[in-house]
Protein backbone atom coordinates (compact mmCIF):
# COMPACT_ATOMS: atom_id res chain seq x y z
CA UNK A 1 0.00 0.00 0.00
CA UNK A 2 2.92 2.32 0.94
CA UNK A 3 4.47 2.14 -3.01
CA UNK A 4 1.16 2.60 -4.13
CA UNK A 5 0.36 5.89 -2.51
CA UNK A 6 3.84 6.91 -2.85
CA UNK A 7 3.43 6.88 -6.61
CA UNK A 8 0.77 8.28 -6.66
CA UNK A 9 1.72 11.40 -4.67
CA UNK A 10 4.63 11.53 -6.80
CA UNK A 11 2.64 11.28 -9.74
CA UNK A 12 -0.04 14.32 -8.48
CA UNK A 13 3.27 16.66 -8.18
CA UNK A 14 2.95 16.05 -3.91
CA UNK A 15 -0.84 16.73 -3.65
CA UNK A 16 -3.13 16.71 -0.88
CA UNK A 17 -4.80 14.31 0.57
CA UNK A 18 -8.21 14.43 -1.34
CA UNK A 19 -6.30 15.04 -4.43
CA UNK A 20 -4.45 11.17 -3.46
CA UNK A 21 -7.24 9.54 -2.49
CA UNK A 22 -9.26 10.71 -5.72
CA UNK A 23 -6.25 8.98 -7.79
CA UNK A 24 -5.46 5.89 -5.86
CA UNK A 25 -9.43 4.93 -5.72
CA UNK A 26 -9.41 4.66 -9.30
CA UNK A 27 -7.35 2.16 -9.26
CA UNK A 28 -7.18 0.55 -6.14
CA UNK A 29 -9.50 -0.13 -3.05
CA UNK A 30 -9.00 -0.05 0.67
CA UNK A 31 -6.77 2.85 0.80
CA UNK A 32 -8.21 4.52 4.20
CA UNK A 33 -7.74 8.04 4.44
CA UNK A 34 -5.93 7.48 7.32
CA UNK A 35 -2.85 5.85 5.35
CA UNK A 36 -2.73 8.89 3.03
CA UNK A 37 -2.68 11.19 5.77
CA UNK A 38 -0.45 9.77 7.59
CA UNK A 39 2.25 9.42 4.66
CA UNK A 40 1.73 12.95 3.75
CA UNK A 41 2.67 14.19 7.26
CA UNK A 42 5.75 11.26 6.66
CA UNK A 43 6.59 13.29 3.35
CA UNK A 44 9.62 15.35 3.79
CA UNK A 45 9.24 17.64 0.90
CA UNK A 46 5.53 18.16 1.64
CA UNK A 47 6.48 19.28 5.74
CA UNK A 48 8.43 21.67 4.51
CA UNK A 49 6.20 23.31 1.49
CA UNK A 50 3.95 23.79 4.57
CA UNK A 51 3.41 27.06 5.71
CA UNK A 52 4.72 28.10 9.48
CA UNK A 53 1.07 29.40 11.27
CA UNK A 54 0.31 32.93 10.44
CA UNK A 55 0.49 35.62 13.44
CA UNK A 56 -3.44 36.53 13.30
CA UNK A 57 -4.23 40.64 13.25
CA UNK A 58 -4.93 42.73 16.29
CA UNK A 59 -8.72 43.90 15.61
CA UNK A 60 -8.44 47.07 17.71
CA UNK A 61 -12.24 48.46 18.29
CA UNK A 62 -12.90 51.90 16.34
CA UNK A 63 -13.59 54.13 20.35
CA UNK A 64 -15.53 57.14 20.42
CA UNK A 65 -16.13 59.24 23.89
CA UNK A 66 -18.49 61.19 22.51
CA UNK A 67 -22.09 62.12 20.11
CA UNK A 68 -21.16 62.49 16.75
CA UNK A 69 -17.57 61.80 16.96
CA UNK A 70 -17.65 59.39 14.65
CA UNK A 71 -19.89 58.12 11.59
CA UNK A 72 -19.89 55.45 9.28
CA UNK A 73 -22.27 55.74 6.25
CA UNK A 74 -23.28 52.64 4.04
CA UNK A 75 -25.55 52.59 1.03
CA UNK A 76 -28.18 49.76 0.80
CA UNK A 77 -29.59 48.41 -2.37
CA UNK A 78 -32.93 48.92 -2.82
CA UNK A 79 -33.89 48.83 -6.91
CA UNK A 80 -35.28 45.52 -6.73
CA UNK A 81 -38.41 47.63 -4.24
CA UNK A 82 -38.28 50.65 -5.56
CA UNK A 83 -41.56 52.68 -4.53
CA UNK A 84 -43.91 54.93 -6.72
CA UNK A 85 -41.94 57.66 -5.89
CA UNK A 86 -38.59 56.21 -7.57
CA UNK A 87 -36.46 55.84 -4.41
CA UNK A 88 -34.06 52.90 -5.27
CA UNK A 89 -31.27 52.95 -2.13
CA UNK A 90 -31.57 53.67 1.40
CA UNK A 91 -28.13 55.86 3.09
CA UNK A 92 -27.78 54.92 6.31
CA UNK A 93 -25.78 57.28 8.55
CA UNK A 94 -25.15 55.81 12.37
CA UNK A 95 -23.27 57.19 14.77
CA UNK A 96 -20.25 55.14 16.26
CA UNK A 97 -20.76 55.97 19.65
CA UNK A 98 -24.64 56.33 20.21
CA UNK A 99 -25.49 53.17 17.65
CA UNK A 100 -28.15 56.16 16.34
CA UNK A 101 -29.25 55.76 12.44
CA UNK A 102 -30.41 58.17 9.98
CA UNK A 103 -32.03 56.30 7.46
CA UNK A 104 -32.24 58.34 4.01
CA UNK A 105 -33.98 57.56 0.63
CA UNK A 106 -32.45 58.06 -2.42
CA UNK A 107 -33.14 58.09 -6.01
CA UNK A 108 -29.89 57.73 -7.31
CA UNK A 109 -26.27 56.43 -5.98
CA UNK A 110 -24.11 58.94 -7.44
CA UNK A 111 -21.73 61.39 -4.83
CA UNK A 112 -23.41 64.18 -5.33
CA UNK A 113 -26.75 62.80 -4.88
CA UNK A 114 -24.90 61.14 -1.93
CA UNK A 115 -23.28 64.37 -0.82
CA UNK A 116 -26.51 66.53 -0.76
CA UNK A 117 -27.93 64.16 1.47
CA UNK A 118 -25.02 64.05 4.16
CA UNK A 119 -25.11 67.73 3.75
CA UNK A 120 -28.73 67.93 4.98
CA UNK A 121 -27.78 65.36 7.92
CA UNK A 122 -24.97 67.54 9.08
CA UNK A 123 -27.24 70.86 9.30
CA UNK A 124 -29.31 68.65 11.47
CA UNK A 125 -26.60 67.21 13.88
CA UNK A 126 -23.42 68.88 12.72
CA UNK A 127 -20.23 67.54 11.19
CA UNK A 128 -18.53 64.72 12.94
Amino acid sequence: MFDVIHDVHLTTGHGGRDRILYEVKKKYANVTRLAVKTFIELCENCQLKQTTSRKSLIVKPIISDCFNARCQVDLIDWQSSANKHGYKFILNYQDHFTKFCILWPLKEKTAVAVAKELTDIFCLFGAP
